[in-house]
């Protein structure tokens, strides 16, 4: 009700009634009708009363009514209702007008008429609509005709106002046949009769009486019709009544309601936005303004170079087309992905993911990306080595970019298509990853750099694009690179458009130096280069002999007011020649920046536990430092920063660090043509030289390639050749990569029979170039066999079984229709490797250790089950120090030593390789492997200190690390393996807790510490 209406007042009537119907009104009463009963008397009595300001009527000597649920007795000879309710004006004015002698005159039309004006004249309202309980209309002629006073109408005033709902239809439909039968009888009407009247003053209740003469015959018919329809006018106000009365009201939570109406306001902005013809929601490349603001807030970028305008007003771009695009490395790329994520995000309200080939990379981006995160409401989301939620949290209202290493970002594209999210992730950038920029030698035994053109990664990160290719027709790709050669393939395997700009915004000189003298790469030249100088740095004898390729006069030309960087073949070289440069260095470069160079050694020292370096120590105040894969990451991305801001102005590292971070430098010197023991790739030289000139800073950048007489025709072949070209590893890597695909495809229902499997690889970049890569088979006897292989070791089934006749079919048969129909579904065991992401090669062996394991597990220590979570492809790649591993074996309780014996490896085999002693006995290599790195591992959760471990077992405090890292993403995954198959199910609560201890490598009661939000950064 509104609230101008007023609040019914409830009262409970103990009278009991014997009403005459309304049709009483309209027949003229007896005489003995006419005589006030002793009923009516005390009915009177109790309306003086009223009138008098009694506010209720009083009920004595009655006794209380008796509660009952029947809707026969729910009321029985006795009413509930209101003062002003309709059943109580009814029964006021049928005793009034009974009364009223002159009212006999009146038909049935006036009665109804008298009957709303006296519920009006309560209630201060004129009603001078005649024969109508709903409709209210003041019409001027009707109440000059009438007489009735001029009173004003309130809004929303009415009759049935204040009743319930169900009453309200109720008369509503009574109203409805009322109208009938009112339409015949107005006819016959006389509305012109002045005999017309209504009462305009209040009657007592005690009015004057004219009884009036009428035949008893026919008043004894109405009165018995008026009582039948009296009594049918009482049911139905106790049935809607009744109705209305047991009618349960809803409770409406109101978190519930809040949510509902949040909910109708998304819609309406989504009908809005899909209504919508443009995606522009701002001025800066359909971005808002304050995108532009940032970015010259944030990163000191005023205005765009005119190849990223052109790139970012494409019609491919702008039709949201796959895309590839290719330019020299500085050139820019990474402002024009950042704007397309931008505009996925906030016009199109979709998420991102971007794909980096690193941690660290991924680390560098998710600092530079977080506060325009937060100034632009969305989520910027890690995921990296131990980081990551799958599948991650579904969001209404902010949208999120997950920026993830390859192998992360395959897993979170799985948990997508697994849920049915994947429509959901608007836009996919690969950034530096897709091509051979960023491929490097297997030296590295904790760091493997592979891309899609080498190695297993690439083959993880072509299963991923090639997925989101299949199951959503809406994502868009976006890939770029600084080196590309064979875009064709990859402009097929994407569907995409290529764009591409020789533009830099600094100038490249490249330089070649052979003995004392530089010469220019010249394209143009009969040999390919131009003499240009002679090296004029004196030199002494000792000099000679410690620097005979004049390292310390090429850089000494640039620093310390101008950078450089040293890229030297192995992690020992960049040690030694950082501090051989140191030694040469004269005093004067003490002093520049001396007290921020204090500061970098005090904050490496708190890092390290009071630890540091002593190659560091001394090379850091002059302003050098080294930087490879040896350092922990801590140690790395201080220095990193230290050398950014110009307080370290000369880094001498591996090839690692041009697939890394940016850090630019105004000359860049390649201390050899090698990488290891290999020659340069011209996919590495390029990635390398690339990081000469600083944008902003230096109007050119130098690059110097080192060589020996020996080298130098491979050397001119290296920078004239063209780029290597871009293949697909999914067959050489084939667990890594194409059973494992087919695994993941039958696993998440994507492909499930054979002929759909054939076709996703058809759309796979090996399908693209099968005919180079295929020589001997075909690539459906290569899908077959697979299968074939996956079903033979327990991981798929299959209805029929793959016959030898069906491998020889050639190309031809894989067009019947038999063959498309058959199916696979995945094991327990396949969906176990398949979850955990387990390696197919190692999936069988695990499992039996799991096995072994609860036959015997060992729990008086981590031991056991930290072998049981030690990678298996690390431990193949170790190489121990057996005097070492003798010692810490030795140092093992009686209860650790068994452990060594459950596994198989005996303190007698340690002792003898440790001595050098034959062996007859043939142990596998892996397994004791396994247990020198598990030992590793459990000295590292026991005291915390990856320094005082580094110096027990004599590794790189890098390595050691990468160790760490890798042994909990892999506890991770065997938590998972676990978790599909009912068997292992005493490994989870124990898993769970160990991967906690590998992630953060603290004490046991900092753990919970440590997983709070902020604390561990």
């Amino acid at each position: 009700m509104d609230e101008g209406t007023s609040r019914i007042r409830r009262r409970v009537s103990v009278r009991k009634r014997n009403r005459p119907s309304l049709e009483i009104l309209f027949a003229a009463p007896t005489a003995d009708e006419l005589k006030p009963s002793d009923d009516q008397k005390e009915e009177e009595e109790e309306e003086e009363e009223m009138a008098a300001g009694s506010p209720r009527r009083k009920a004595v000597g009655v006794p209380p009514a008796e509660n009952n649920d029947s809707e026969e007795d729910m009321f029985g000879d006795y009413d509930s209702f209101a003062e002003n309710s309709l059943i109580a004006q009814v029964d006021d004015l049928e005793q009034k007008y009974m009364q009223l002698p002159e009212n006999r005159k009146h038909d049935t039309d006036l009665a109804t008429e008298d009957l709303c004006s006296e519920n009006i004249r309560n209630n201060q309202l004129s009603i001078t609509t005649i024969g109508s309980f709903t409709e209210l209309k003041t019409d001027e002629h009707t109440k000059k005709q009438s007489g009735h006073e001029d009173v004003s109408i309130k809004p929303g005033a009415d009759l049935l106002y204040e009743l319930p709902s169900s009453q309200v239809l109720y008369f509503e439909n009574l109203q409805n046949s009322s109208n009938e039968f009112g339409n015949q009888s107005t006819k016959e009407r006389d509305w012109n009769s002045s005999s017309h009247k209504t009462i305009n003053e209040e009657l007592p209740q005690n009015s004057i009486e004219q009884p009036q003469q009428n035949d008893e015959f026919s008043s004894k018919d109405r009165t018995s019709s008026d009582v039948n329809r009296r009594k049918s006018l009482k049911d139905h106000l106790k049935s809607a009544m009744t109705v209305n009365a047991k009618a349960q009201i809803p409770i409406f939570s109101r978190t519930k309601q809040l949510k509902e109406t949040h909910l109708s306001e998304e819609i309406n902005v989504a009908k809005k936005t899909i209504e919508s013809s443009s995606d522009d929601v701002g001025p800066f490349y359909s971005l808002p303004s304050k995108v532009r603001d940032l970015y010259v807030q944030l990163k000191g970028i005023e205005k765009l170079y005119e190849w990223q305008h052109t790139c970012l007003t494409l019609n491919s771009v702008q039709e949201r087309k796959n895309l590839i695009y290719s330019l020299p490395t500085s050139g820019g790329k990474t402002l024009v992905a950042e704007i397309l994520m931008l505009q996925e995000l906030l016009c199109r309200r979709k998420d991102v993911l971007m794909i980096l080939p690193y941690v660290a990379i991924v680390q560098e981006k998710i600092s530079g990306l977080s506060n325009f995160g937060i100034e632009l409401g969305f989520f910027v989301e890690e995921y990296a080595g131990s980081k990551g939620r799958f599948p991650p949290i579904k969001r209404r209202e902010k949208k999120s970019l997950y920026i993830a290493t390859i192998e992360k970002g395959h897993g979170l594209v799985n948990s997508l298509i697994e849920t049915g999210r994947i429509s959901s992730l608007g836009l996919v950038v690969v950034d530096e990853a897709l091509y051979p920029d960023l491929l490097f030698s297997l030296f590295l035994k904790n760091l493997k750099l592979h891309m899609i053109a080498e190695g297993s990664r690439g083959a993880v990160l072509e299963m991923t694009l090639a997925k989101i290719l299949y199951t959503s027709k809406t994502t868009q790709i976006i890939g770029m690179s600084a080196t590309l050669n064979n875009v064709g393939d990859l402009q097929e395997f994407l569907q995409a458009e290529y764009y591409t700009s020789q533009f830099r915004p600094v100038e490249l000189k490249e330089y070649l130096k052979i003995n004392d003298a530089i010469y220019e790469v010249d394209s143009k030249a009969e040999n390919g280069m131009t003499f240009s100088r002679l090296l004029n740095y004196k030199y002494s004898d000792a000099l000679k002999k410690m620097d005979p390729d004049h390292l310390v006069a090429l850089v000494t030309e640039v620093i310390p007011n101008n950078s450089c960087l040293v890229f030297c073949p192995t992690k020992k070289n960049c040690e030694n020649v950082a501090e051989m440069i140191c030694k040469f260095l004269s005093k004067d470069y003490l002093k520049h920046r001396e007290k921020e160079k204090q500061e970098i050694i005090k904050n490496l020292k708190s890092i390290c536990s009071g630890n540091l370096c002593p190659v560091l120590k001394r090379t850091i105040p002059l302003g050098v430092a080294y930087h490879h894969s040896g350092l922990t990451s801590d140690e790395r991305k201080l220095l990193e920063e230290a050398y950014s801001t110009g307080v370290l102005c000369l880094l001498t590292c591996t090839s690692t660090l041009a697939a890394g971070v940016n850090l630019p430098a105004r000359r860049v010197i390649l201390r050899a043509p090698y990488v290891a023991k290999e020659f340069l790739k011209r996919s590495q030289y390029k990635q390398m030289i690339g990081r000469a000139g600083r944008a902003g800073i230096d109007s050119a950048g130098e690059s110097i390639l080192i060589l020996q007489e020996k080298d130098k025709q491979q050397a001119l072949e290296l920078i004239s050749r063209p780029l290597e070209n871009c293949y697909s590893h999914l067959v050489q890597e084939f667990t890594k990569g194409i059973q494992t695909l087919f695994l993941s495809l039958i696993g998440l229902k994507i492909a499930t029979h054979l002929g759909d499997i054939y076709h996703f690889m058809s759309g796979t970049l090996f399908g693209v170039q099968q005919k180079i890569l295929l020589k001997e088979k075909s690539l459906w006897e290569i899908t077959v066999e697979s299968l074939k292989y996956l079903t033979e070791k327990g991981l798929l089934q299959n209805d029929t079984i793959l016959t030898e006749k069906g491998l020889t079919q050639k190309d031809s048969s894989y067009k019947s229709e038999e063959w498309f129909q058959y199916s696979f579904h995945i094991t327990k065991l396949g969906r176990a490797s398949f979850k955990g992401t387990i390696d197919l090669a190692y999936c069988d062996i695990l499992y039996r250790d799991l096995q072994k394991g609860l036959e015997g597990l060992v729990l008086e220590s981590l031991l056991h089950l930290i072998y049981l979570t030690t990678p298996y492809d690390i431990a193949s790649q170790c190489d121990p120090d057996w005097m070492i591993y003798f010692k810490q074996f030795n140092q093992l309780s009686p209860a650790e030593q068994n452990v060594a014996a459950l596994v198989g490896v005996s303190e007698n085999y340690i002792g003898k390789k440790a001595s050098g002693q034959a062996i007859k006995k043939t142990v596998d290599k892996d397994i004791v492997n396994r247990l020198y790195l598990s030992l590793v591992l459990y000295a590292l959760l026991k005291e915390t200190s990856i320094w005082s471990v580094s110096e027990k077992f004599n590794m790189p405090r890098g390595y050691i690390q990468s160790l760490l890292t890798a042994a909990a993403t892999f506890s991770c995954c065997v938590l998972h393996f676990c978790e599909e198959l009912e068997e292992f199910w005493v490994y989870k609560a124990l898993l769970v807790e160990l991967t906690k201890k590998l992630t953060y490598c603290v004490k046991a009661e900092l753990i919970p510490l440590m997983e709070v939000t902020g604390v561990l950064k």
